[in-house]
């Protein structure tokens, strides 16, 4: 004979509901993922700590931070096709921008932080080995005979636009420099190009721990971290005459905290990074703080350099530049074949 259930017990199952209820809803509001992108890789992992410890002092709250690494468009495509990130701090602006395409986050993304929602630069570098044996300079001698060269691949790679542009930008300045002779520089410059990595942390593996070629084409983090902690005395920084501003940016995923509730803890997060203590850090990881006053302060490690923005007219922004060289038959399509 069935039973029917008591009042007490349908008064128990209903508290043990409410209570996992809560206990669900105090997780989901008490973690947060963060989706980045592979040079970043220790910078966030001394930050995840820096904030969990400063957001329970400051709201008696504690926050558990996992942070994902990968190139910049994959880890845009994951949270396309369903990750759920409640941030995402990524290698351009373009990669941020096709989440707000799909309503993941709000098309004005970029006017809810300071500095276009920018807390800190780079810009893009030279690694060579111990004593710069092939005499590599600037640009121009990275298209010499001879010279091999490491770089990402620009149609997966975030930090390989950032390189292909600034490379671009010193052909352009040139006397007489041009359209045309920009892109004839970028073809000799492929043309010694040994590996083409599908990422800015894999082309670093290559040249450093698998010793390919004679010089490593690299964020200025990724160049600065080799040379002080992952090799110390085998490589040497060489900045060019000429470089780009890299602005990797970051953003709330609204689609995400909207539904997990975790929208105050997300905002805290990208907001803090542009205090004092996070610019610090931010500093030590190597990347070109947005503070000015700790700016300063780092000035030797970060030697003055002319920097030119994506803003500028010879790429006219992200979406004109992405259309114009990566997209499939762009200009690197037509001045890159495989060795």
């Amino acid at each position: 004979m069935k039973k029917t259930r008591t009042l007490p017990a349908l008064a128990r199952a209903l508290l043990l509901a409410g209570s996992l209820f809560t206990s669900m809803h105090a997780f989901a509001d008490t973690t947060l993922l963060n989706v980045s992108y592979d040079p970043t890789r220790e910078l966030y992992t001394a930050y995840d700590k820096l904030f969990s410890t400063w957001y329970d002092k400051t709201t008696g709250t504690k926050v558990t931070v996992r942070t994902t690494n990968g190139g910049s468009g994959a880890q845009a495509r994951q949270v396309l096709n369903g990750q759920q990130a409640d941030v995402v701090t990524l290698g351009i602006a373009s990669d941020i921008d096709a989440l707000a395409a799909h309503d993941l986050v709000r098309r004005d993304w970029q006017k809810q932080l300071a500095n276009n929602s920018t807390p800190y630069t780079s810009t893009i570098v030279f690694l060579v080995r111990a004593g710069n044996p092939k005499g590599i300079h600037d640009w121009g001698d990275l298209a010499k005979p001879g010279v091999g060269v490491v770089t990402p691949n620009p149609k997966t790679s975030s930090g390989a636009r950032w390189n292909y542009l600034a490379a671009w930008a010193w052909a352009m300045q040139q006397p007489g420099g041009n359209e045309a002779s920009a892109k004839a520089f970028e073809k000799s410059l492929y043309h010694n190009v040994k590996v083409l990595d599908s990422g800015a942390r894999g082309a670093t593996n290559s040249f450093v721990e698998r010793g390919i070629g004679d010089v490593l084409v690299a964020w200025e983090d990724d160049a600065l971290l080799a040379v002080n902690k992952l090799a110390p005395g085998k490589y040497q920084v060489i900045v060019p005459s000429i470089s780009i501003r890299c602005e990797p940016p970051v953003a709330v995923v609204d689609s995400v905290v909207d539904r997990r509730g975790t929208r105050k803890i997300a905002q805290a997060y990208l907001e803090h990074l542009y205090a004092p203590d996070a610019q610090e850090l931010i500093a030590q990881n190597y990347y070109r703080p947005a503070d000015p006053s700790i700016a300063a302060k780092y000035a030797k490690t970060f030697p003055a350099v002319k920097l030119i923005g994506i803003e500028d007219p010879m790429f006219g922004g992200w979406h004109t530049a992405q259309a114009k060289h990566f997209a499939d038959g762009g200009v690197f399509d037509q001045i890159f074949q495989p060795n």
